[in-house]
């Protein structure tokens, strides 16, 4: 084996193992809400959202597209930039798993890859108009889940205000199954992607391929590593967004997954890789908030938000040490 095919095998392995990360870490993205309001059981919700995440994984491409092609040049890429910057990610993950911080996966791909490639050939391997559409739609995501979470909230207050609440609790402890379901595709439709660009990327800048364009073969990989990732759990994070933060009832969590996962497919739609984790969280914060403000833990809140505005930069950071590490070991 070549040193550039066994260079492209460390990526491919590494982004899979970043997939798996992904969907350990955000795990809780899908199944929170479900478990906290005892809806399914643990087991039963990861299950759940394992097998959704793999079918969400087929949605569509547009978003592997634009990670692959969009926030760096692909010419200018190789792949010790590629391996450095799943490298960045996954330690960043990991980190804040260990913390129970629902932080981005998202951000911290994008992160590790823009910190890595920037190591390699300074700012100008950069697509800043490319970039800049993704950091944009990061900002107005979590607000819109926010606007979603609190409507929908609202509306279903307002339609079943005369329903005897044992009978609201029953009917919403039924759809918020459907409502986690919803969630879990929309998970896998937009973050499976984003580790499909990476891998594609990879196999560009190695000459394997010519275009963006997603082999089958990376879809699938892709789809069951992320699977994979979910059945195992994050435990801790989905204490902090379904317990710690606001306490929820089946028909905030019904409120909360379908807010979110409407803000999820309708970006993954147009190829806007935003994070699921901004996103559930703050149609989390959004339903709270109907409630009355005191009903969020704020406290939690702001560690929450604090662990979001250092992912892009420590992953980025994290991202180019990795590549300084393997560019000295060639």
């Amino acid at each position: 084996m070549t040193e550039l095919s066994g260079l492209l095998l460390l990526t491919v392995v590494l982004a899979l193992l970043f997939d798996f990360s992904n969907g350990w870490h955000d795990c809780a993205n899908a199944v929170a809400t479900v478990v906290s309001t005892r809806v399914l059981s643990p087991v039963a919700a990861v299950l759940l959202a394992g097998l959704l995440n793999v079918a969400g994984a087929f949605f569509s491409t547009a978003v592997a597209k634009m990670i692959g092609g969009g926030i760096v040049f692909p010419d200018a890429i190789t792949n010790t930039v590629v391996a450095a910057a799943m490298g960045g990610a996954i330690l960043w993950n990991f980190f804040t798993l260990l913390l129970g911080l629902p932080t981005s996966s998202s951000h911290a791909l994008i992160g590790g890859l823009v910190g890595s490639a920037v190591a390699h050939g300074g700012w100008a391997v950069v697509q800043f108009q490319g970039l800049r559409k993704i950091l944009e739609a990061m900002i107005v995501s979590p607000l819109m889940g926010f606007v979603m979470g609190f409507l929908i909230m609202v509306l279903v207050s307002r339609v079943f205000f005369k329903v005897h609440r044992g009978v609201a609790t029953k009917m919403f402890s039924r759809l918020q199954i459907f409502s986690a379901s919803f969630m879990a595709f929309s998970h896998g439709a937009n973050d499976a992607q984003k580790v499909m660009g990476i891998i594609t990327l990879a196999l560009v800048a190695s000459g394997q391929l010519t275009t963006s364009e997603v082999p089958t073969w990376v879809i699938v990989s892709c789809a069951l590593a992320m699977g994979l990732g979910t059945t195992v759990g994050g435990w801790r994070i989905i204490r902090t967004l379904g317990i710690k933060m606001v306490k929820l009832e089946p028909v905030h969590g019904f409120a909360a997954e379908t807010g979110a996962a409407a803000v999820l497919l309708f970006t993954a739609h147009f190829g806007l890789p935003v994070s699921t984790t901004h996103t559930i969280t703050s149609s989390i914060l959004g339903v709270g908030s109907t409630k009355r403000l005191s009903a969020v833990r704020w406290g939690v809140t702001r560690k929450i938000f604090s662990a979001w505005i250092f992912t892009l930069p420590g992953a980025g950071l994290l991202g180019a040490a990795v590549y300084a590490l393997l560019a000295s070991l060639r």
